[in-house]
């Protein structure tokens, strides 16, 4: 494993994906970062002490009405996407002398009333009443918005200005949301709606896998404790997910579909940033050589 390397961070830590150039990015980010793929090896994640998870088991949890043909096509291309040898080959290079795996542990709908707009702690309260396997991956239903904020605390960046999802963690479980994203809400690239939530989970999921602490780090504050709770995480752009999003011009630079590795189809993800290059990586055939 890395040595751990002492920093200060100067922002606060990202647990969210944003539409690049959107209001949301802007309260979060003090400067937008330069556009492009132009190799650029001081935004690299570095490994700062958290806990990772190289074996990934997730269930995606269905909240209000979905159509069945949707579902059925985001569970096939979320489980594959999450188990494709070549997309695992890119993330291999964070976890030294493990084997990345991910396991679908199957749906649920919860086809009950969902709120128009959808809260952290709405959320966290939705996920501290199940009873599901590994990482609760919560989609929202057509129409919802979801909010970075409390509903007792008033509004927050939300999904109508480029909020797509979150993650973090609720007495000791590890959830992701992610929006239905069409039109103006969430984060469109693909065309069909399907598919821009599979790859915003996928993005959730990836951050889970190397940095499935960054709320309780957020909660600790700036305090090295804090910082040290926090995976793979780069103190200039956030995590594997933000990187790529932050120097895109455009969702769709990397927000594509690509093929998978049996031959079988293609799946819609986002690209991940990868040290090995210094930008976001597609599918690769070989894992990178390991520190």
């Amino acid at each position: 494993m890395a040595a751990q390397t002492e920093i200060r961070l100067t922002e606060r830590p990202l647990d969210v994906v944003l539409r690049p150039l959107s209001e949301a990015e802007a309260s979060y980010r003090s400067a937008v970062l330069a556009p492009g793929f132009v190799s650029d090896k001081g935004l690299d994640l570095r490994y700062l002490g958290g806990m990772t998870l190289p074996a990934l088991t997730f269930t995606t949890v269905y909240l209000g009405r979905w159509d069945t043909v949707e579902r059925t096509r985001l569970d096939g291309a979320i489980a594959a996407a999450m188990t494709d040898p070549h997309l695992n080959n890119v993330l291999a290079q964070y976890f030294p002398g493990k084997r990345v795996t991910a396991t679908f542990a199957g749906s649920e709908l919860h086809d009950g009333p969902t709120p128009a707009r959808v809260y952290r702690d709405t959320v966290e309260s939705i996920v501290s009443g199940l009873a599901v396997q590994g990482v609760a991956c919560l989609l929202l239903p057509r129409g919802a918005v979801l909010v970075d904020g409390l509903s007792t605390g008033g509004d927050g960046p939300d999904s109508r200005h480029g909020l797509g999802g979150y993650h973090g963690s609720v007495h000791g479980v590890y959830y992701a949301v992610a929006v239905y994203s069409e039109a103006a809400n969430g984060i469109v690239a693909f065309d069909e709606p399907w598919k821009n939530v599979c790859a915003t989970l996928y993005h959730e999921l990836q951050e889970v896998r190397t940095d499935p602490d960054v709320e309780e780090a957020i909660r600790a504050g700036a305090t090295p404790a804090g910082e040290h709770l926090l995976g793979w995480y780069s103190p200039r752009g956030g995590e594997i997910g933000d990187i790529p999003l932050a120097v895109a011009t455009d969702p769709s630079e990397v927000l594509r579909e690509v093929p998978l590795a049996d031959g079988s189809g293609s799946v819609p993800i986002q690209l991940m940033w990868s040290n090995a290059v210094g930008g976001p990586e597609g599918p690769i055939s070989r894992p990178h050589p390991r520190p």
